[in-house]
């Protein structure tokens, strides 16, 4: 019996969709991989993020508490929208979670830029994070781009975080002119 390229066989997925354990487990390991990249990088702010407290900070600057949240929410938001990307079986996906990928490394360098080097640079650290983030920010960017196509919502899922990635770049912006 020949298939139609939209239909499948009676009793096989349909194109594009995964069993439901692979794709539970699949979203599983993307949130485990996302707040692992969280918690690897909240490491060097536990170890140096004293000299973030006496700091002179922008005015517009949230409380603590509401990084860790804000952060939490962003990294679920970011697999959820990777996961999404993943159960899709077009040809650019593989594309666009290396560009995830990526996307998650520069993450880890903004906080050893911004709280690991503060204590031996100074100034300096701020500034070559301020580049870091703005990288960060256009790779956040270049991901959207990639996402979109395939999936509108997970497009639509990394908009979070590129915007607030303009507003910590802001902070930063603020922190190495005043420090």
């Amino acid at each position: 019996m020949l298939l139609n390229v939209e239909q499948s066989a009676p009793g096989t997925p349909a194109p594009g969709t995964r069993p439901r354990r692979q794709q539970l487990a699949a979203l599983i390991g993307f949130l485990a991989a996302s707040w692992a990249v969280s918690l690897i990088g909240s490491l060097p702010i536990r170890m140096n993020g004293a000299w973030y407290a006496a700091a002179d900070t922008a005015p517009w600057t949230p409380p603590g508490w509401m990084f860790g949240s804000a952060w939490l929410v962003l990294y679920a938001a970011m697999a959820v929208a990777a996961w999404l990307v993943w159960r899709q079986r077009l040809f650019p996906r593989r594309q666009a979670l290396r560009v995830y990928g990526g996307l998650l490394l520069l993450n880890l360098l903004w906080p050893l830029m911004f709280f690991g080097l503060y204590p031996l640079m100074g100034a300096a650290a701020l500034w070559l994070a301020l580049l870091v983030i703005a990288a960060h920010a256009a790779f956040a960017t270049v991901v959207v781009l990639h996402f979109g196509p395939i999936s509108t919502t997970a497009g639509v899922l990394m908009l979070p975080y590129v915007s607030w990635l303009v507003f910590s770049a802001s902070l930063n912006l603020y922190a190495a002119l005043n420090n």
